[in-house]
């Protein structure tokens, strides 16, 4: 490799690691550093039931933002989160819900994400709603997603572009941690068991 070519990519590597802590840090609350993401939610469940984020309150979750016509990304990080969540045992399991929130609202109706979510863990909670709620949850997570440059001009087959990353929230909707699609799974079966116990 060039001299040239290893400055370029050190420079490249630190402006990604710059923006990755500006969307998960650039609203830190308090003293703690907390990280400023999540917050008020109302969308509509895979049930077709209002769903705010008061609902999950008193177990952890695992966020994940995406869509269901996603070719590869999406199922691998949910199945990597199913995968994850049947490692624990049952207790455990029954104090975390994994959530899926569409930013493909116009094509993953309730009825959609339904089929959908029912190939992953029988916990998993896919939401979607008007394309100002996912705006609005999607701003609050600091959740990237447009549509694809290359497919935009097709008004029904298309694909999205997103942000990948499972956001661990605690029980009272606080940031914990977050993993990305590529995470292991020993090392997400870890975090959790380790945050849920030390939550007893």
């Amino acid at each position: 490799m060039r001299p040239y070519q290893a400055v370029l990519i050190t420079i490249t590597g630190l402006f990604i690691a710059a923006i990755a802590a500006f969307l998960l840090y650039g609203g830190k609350t308090g003293d703690r550093g907390v990280a400023s993401v999540g917050g008020p939610f109302t969308l509509t469940d895979h049930e077709g039931r209002s769903r705010t984020d008061k609902d999950f309150r008193g177990r952890f979750t695992l966020v994940y933002f995406g869509y269901t016509y996603c070719p590869d990304v999406c199922p691998t990080a949910l199945q990597v989160i199913t995968n994850a969540m049947e490692q624990l045992d049952e207790n455990l399991q029954s104090k975390i819900t994994p959530i899926f929130i569409t930013v493909d609202p116009e094509r993953d109706t309730v009825n959609h994400l339904k089929s959908y979510v029912e190939n992953f863990h029988p916990r998993l909670v896919g939401l979607t709603g008007s394309t100002k709620q996912i705006a609005h949850v999607a701003r609050i997570y600091r959740v990237y997603y447009s549509k694809s440059k290359s497919s935009i001009e097709n008004l029904n087959d298309y694909l999205m572009d997103h942000s990948s990353i499972v956001f661990l929230m605690s029980p009272h909707g606080d940031y914990v941690t977050h993993f990305t699609h590529s995470t292991p799974m020993k090392k997400m079966v870890d975090v959790l068991r380790r945050n849920v116990e030390a939550n007893k």
